[in-house]
């Protein structure tokens, strides 16, 4: 825990061991170990315009500002990035995750709960409405427990997956804070993904 590689001039940070082992609705049975990057690898935008309609899944994050991590990624590890069942969110109502599905997952953004260790903007249940916010990356990464200091960078904001109104997503702020903006906002891609 918290070894790295240097590859490509970028550090890749052992953050988790096998995080999603045995999670998802078909069994992920691979021994992995869970790497992210020091540092964002590049900015983007979670969509165009302010909005979070259709989720993390129907952001342009998603559908295709992730691409270049994943080019980055998969040169970095070649052959070794593995795939899991992830759930994640694809339909938001009145600013809520609304609905979700299983989704094969290699290289995603990570979340709150995984940050932070528990959900900080996230909507949650208010007694009558029930948000959409199924997750098996539920804990904080283990690197992140014992040493918090990996969580910020202060040179940038880094996305996080999780919608917290109609018009923004989460984010770690380069001042150390949980926060939330405007999805149209560039701000740090820093991705997550098991290796095997």
């Amino acid at each position: 825990l918290g070894d790295y590689w240097n590859i490509g001039g970028r550090i890749w940070r052992i953050v988790d061991m096998d995080y999603w082992y045995n999670c998802g609705d078909t069994a992920f049975t691979s021994h992995h170990l869970v790497i992210m990057p020091d540092e964002a690898l590049y900015n983007a935008q979670m969509n165009t315009t302010n909005v979070t309609t259709g989720g993390y899944v129907g952001s342009a994050m998603y559908k295709s500002n992730l691409a270049n991590a994943k080019t980055i990624v998969n040169a970095a590890f070649q052959g070794s990035v593995l795939t899991h069942r992830e759930y994640l969110c694809n339909a938001v109502a009145n600013g809520r995750p609304s609905g979700g599905a299983w989704f094969d997952s290699s290289i995603e953004l990570p979340n709150e709960p995984m940050m932070y260790g528990h959900l900080h903007f996230s909507p949650t249940s208010d007694g009558s409405t029930v948000p959409s916010i199924y997750t098996i990356s539920k804990t904080q990464l283990a690197l992140f427990m014992v040493c918090p200091r990996f969580i910020v960078n202060r040179s940038y904001n880094q996305w996080l997956r999780d919608v917290v109104s109609s018009a923004g997503f989460a984010f770690v702020s380069g001042n150390g804070d949980p926060d939330y903006n405007a999805a149209s906002f560039s701000y740090g891609v820093r991705p997550v993904f098991p290796v095997g």
